[in-house]
């Protein structure tokens, strides 16, 4: 059975990051954009983070331009758009495809772990994956949702003893 600490990503620098670096965090994982009509969650996702990173709680940003091309910048204009406009200070990671061919080994785990309405198919930008300290994923959530509906989720995962 794999876990998140099994993958890696790059981050908005070029750095491989080994997710592993997380384990026994709670840790939302989102697929972002800067032109979507969610993207103001990201103000949402940053007062969750902040509320809660001193628990073990971190939210992890994958820009993904694979719906209605809404994440077109470069790694560089990303991490700045989203410092500037929301003062996104959780870790961002560079682009990588959801869907497809080209899936991000992680998006594929996760959509093995939860399979959502179409199938494995990640449907838009901002759903969320929960992730629990014992690093399986919990719970996935539409786009829809918002990051205060996700609060209580958050608060019962960071329950949860760390492993």
């Amino acid at each position: 059975m794999s876990s998140l600490s099994d993958f890696h990503a790059a981050t908005l620098t070029g750095t491989d990051q080994d997710l592993s670096a997380y384990a026994g965090d709670v840790v939302l994982v989102v697929n972002t954009a800067s032109k979507c009509g969610f993207t103001p969650q990201y103000a949402g996702l940053e007062e969750l983070y902040a509320a809660h990173k001193d628990e073990g709680f971190v939210v992890l940003g994958f820009p993904c331009n694979q719906f209605g091309a809404q994440e077109p910048g470069t790694e560089d204009e990303i991490g700045e758009f989203c410092q500037l406009n929301y003062g996104v200070s959780f870790p961002m990671f560079a682009k990588i495809d959801v869907n497809g061919e080209d899936t991000h080994p992680l998006y594929r785990w996760l959509k093995t772990e939860k399979s959502g309405l179409l199938g494995g198919r990640i449907k838009w930008n901002f759903t969320k994956f929960l992730v629990g300290r014992d690093g399986q994923v919990i719970e996935r959530f539409a786009p829809t949702t918002t990051p205060a509906d996700l609060e209580k989720d958050v608060v019962a995962a960071l329950a949860a003893p760390r492993p």
